[in-house]
């Protein structure tokens, strides 16, 4: 079974649901399994000082976990049009992976969540892309022939999965939510099934 690793950071645990529903549209795939993974928060003062292993939900990402990857999805919270501190952190320390092109050729998509419907979604997942370019990865994006793509009143946009989390955080993903996430999951499968075919 190859594994599509979906790294993210999560707050208030809106990007950590959206990380489930990607990681079931990715086991649609056949021979295909996700891998969940997140990162230790950060602080403003210093590093936070975290247990090896969270309290609760996935395990913190290892480099291994993107060396043994057949793909990547990466999500963050959107923090002023940007990722999260604590994810970027990990991203500025993978300069290893960088210098020896493990990532290159792999693909990969990405996924948000932000308070209000214009809190810089799709600026967050482009942010995002950016040293997963540096890296080499082949971005997936969602297409139009996605239904819910047009019809969303809620998150959702080409350049990745999004979710339109409410003012208080607490809104539910949405069906539309739900779908294109999984589908985005799908997706980065697919594309990683086919390159290892083709090889």
């Amino acid at each position: 079974m190859a594994e599509i690793l979906v790294l993210y950071y999560s707050h208030r645990g809106a990007t950590a649901e959206m990380a489930r529903y990607i990681a079931r549209g990715i086991e649609e795939v056949p021979e295909m399994q996700a891998r969940l993974r997140t990162v230790p928060a950060v602080s403003t003062v210093c590093e936070a000082v975290e247990e090896d292993i969270p309290e609760s939900g996935p395990p913190y990402v290892r480099q291994q976990d993107l060396q043994e990857c057949a793909g990547l999805v990466l999500g963050s919270p959107t923090r002023f049009g940007n990722m999260a501190a604590a994810l970027k952190y990990f991203l500025d320390g993978t300069a290893p992976l960088w210098l020896s092109g493990a990532l290159a050729g792999k693909p990969a998509a990405l996924f948000t969540s932000a308070s209000s419907m214009h809190g810089g979604q799709e600026s967050t997942l482009l942010s995002m892309m950016l040293p997963l370019l540096h890296h080499g990865m082949l971005i997936v994006g969602l297409p139009y022939s996605e239904p819910d793509l047009l019809h969303t009143r809620s998150g959702g946009t080409p350049y990745g999965a999004s979710h339109l989390a409410g003012i208080e955080s607490d809104l539910p993903l949405s069906d539309e939510e739900q779908r294109l996430c999984s589908a985005l999951g799908r997706r980065v499968a697919q594309v990683a099934a086919r390159l290892a075919r083709d090889g």
